[in-house]
């Protein structure tokens, strides 16, 4: 709710029972604003986006917001006073059991009328980009990947959207795990919807070898893909010039067509993140991934060290006992990594998240898990793995991948999301190989951000938040029909990879 004592004025709280509310604008101690009706005076000066108490809290009793508990008081606090890291502290520690209360009902998904110009391909995914991808083995041939991608966009390609490279500096010098993580996450994203074609770039003496790649790849999906191994061309700049303008005709023939909401597959991420996120943008996402999970498709919702302190509510809709099982135990093992490597669970929120106002993991969590709306979690998928929805149920899939803004958005493009979702209220110009579309939490990110931001879910405030989500679904449809997102038209297309063993 928003109260204001006057227009200059406003705050907003989420529950009856938080103990705190959070300014929309900067105000001065001494002010006196209304919360739930009751005037409260200010005893600090309260930077926007920031909390202050609306009722005592004794020291080391919970501090609640978004109804939950987002830390402990290390000291007292007066009603009025600001609430940030100088008197609240994470109350997380280590690994948790938890107890699974049974399965929450799957939905049976329902028709909508909403529907985007995409391309259908032959296995029935369908992309909302017609791009031809050069996805390198090895960091070695990367800016020969980019060399190709510059001289082929100057082609005249009717009905191709692009073409793009992805170099990393991954590939080579690694091990085990390590390996194969980098190997399936580049196998998945040749086969994401949104790459009508795909030239898979080799060296030839690199640990993640074509042959075991190509492995990964089902015999019935390679009909667009091409393979080129440097090494073995006599002149490998000329021998990819032919693969991909083979490649770009056939993507020629391949065009647009109407097709339903539930085709659509929705990553949800945040990236430097406000107090306001949890407010504005990442509820308004949660609408989003609602209405396409009602409808039958899929969202994605990663970055498991920021659902630490609000697992619970991903738990509780769970759709089986395996699933559930699932979802703890990848929590659970994420907070091992941690502990493992010498670090604490709650080695967040970042600088820039403090400084807009996010006190605790646990109170980045609490916000950062709306973006999954209120779906049924019907799978937990690994790092590099492809969601799997039955076409009937839609619904959230939990991704395997750290909080790493590059990283996650890698392993939601791999995942199968043909379109992602990015809330923020520092700003970040970040983009990943499909349009990556940014929701500012505020007003003034968005106005001062334009080249970067898609959206201002600063209007939930003046709108409501159903009247911003209809007027965000109505975008987010425009760009999956070819509108391009702020990303594309900056050029600002990258992959991460999650390095996580010993490099040779």
């Amino acid at each position: 709710m928003v109260d204001t004592l006057a227009p200059a004025v406003s705050v907003m709280k989420i529950g009856a029972e938080d103990d705190v509310a959070v300014a929309l604008q900067p105000l001065e101690a001494g002010a006196d604003v209304l919360v739930d009706g009751q005037p409260v005076r200010l005893r600090d000066a309260i930077p926007a986006g920031h909390k202050f108490a609306v009722r005592e809290v004794e020291q080391g009793a919970p501090v609640r917001r978004y109804r939950a508990p987002i830390g402990l008081a290390t000291r007292a606090i007066a009603v009025g006073e600001h609430v940030h890291t100088h008197n609240v502290r994470t109350a997380l520690s280590g690994e948790q059991a938890y107890a699974f209360d049974g399965a929450r009902e799957e939905v049976r998904a329902s028709a909508s009328p909403r529907t985007f110009q995409g391309y259908v391909r032959a296995d029935g995914s369908v992309g909302t980009r017609n791009e031809l991808w050069i996805l390198p083995t090895v960091g070695c041939v990367g800016r020969l990947g980019e060399r190709l991608a510059a001289k082929a966009n100057l082609l005249d390609a009717p009905g191709v959207d692009g073409v793009h490279a992805f170099n990393h500096p991954f590939g080579c010098s690694q091990l085990g795990a390590d390996l194969d993580g980098t190997a399936a996450v580049i196998a998945s994203l040749a086969l994401n919807p949104n790459a009508g074609g795909v030239l898979l770039l080799g060296l030839g003496c690199e640990s993640n070898q074509l042959e075991q790649l190509l492995q990964r790849i089902p015999e019935d999906r390679r009909d667009r893909l091409r393979v080129l191994r440097a090494q073995s061309a006599g002149d490998e700049f000329a021998a990819g010039q032919e693969l991909v303008a083979e490649l770009m005709a056939l993507m020629a023939q391949d065009r647009r067509e109407d097709v339903p909401l539930a085709k659509l597959r929705l990553g949800v991420k945040c990236g430097g993140s406000d107090a306001m996120s949890g407010l504005t943008a990442n509820p308004l996402i949660g609408l989003m991934a609602d209405a396409v999970t009602q409808a039958g498709g899929a969202a994605i919702l990663t970055e498991i060290p920021e659902i630490f302190g609000a697992e619970n509510l991903l738990l509780e809709r769970a759709t089986s006992r395996d699933v559930f099982d699932r979802l703890s135990t990848l929590v659970n093992s994420f907070k091992r990594y941690f502990l493992d490597h010498g670090e604490p669970v709650s080695e967040n929120p970042s600088p820039g998240n403090i400084a807009g106002g996010i006190t605790t993991l646990e109170e980045k969590s609490l916000g950062a898990v709306q973006k999954g709306g209120l779906a049924p979690v019907r799978d937990v998928i690994g790092y590099g793995e492809r969601i799997s929805l039955d076409a009937s149920l839609g619904g959230l899939t939990v991704l395997e991948a750290p909080g790493n803004d590059a990283v996650s958005t890698t392993a939601l493009a791999a995942a199968g999301a043909t379109i992602t979702l990015f809330s923020t209220g520092r700003g970040t110009p970040l983009g990943s190989p499909v349009p990556t579309v940014k929701i500012a939490s505020n007003h003034a990110l968005a106005e001062r951000k334009a080249g970067w931001i898609d959206f201002d879910a600063g209007l939930v405030l003046e709108l409501g938040m159903e009247g911003a989500a209809e007027e965000l679904l109505t975008r987010i449809l425009a760009i999956a029909s070819g509108e391009p997102a702020r990303n594309e038209s900056n050029d600002e297309r990258a992959i991460g990879i999650w390095k996580r063993g010993v490099t040779l």
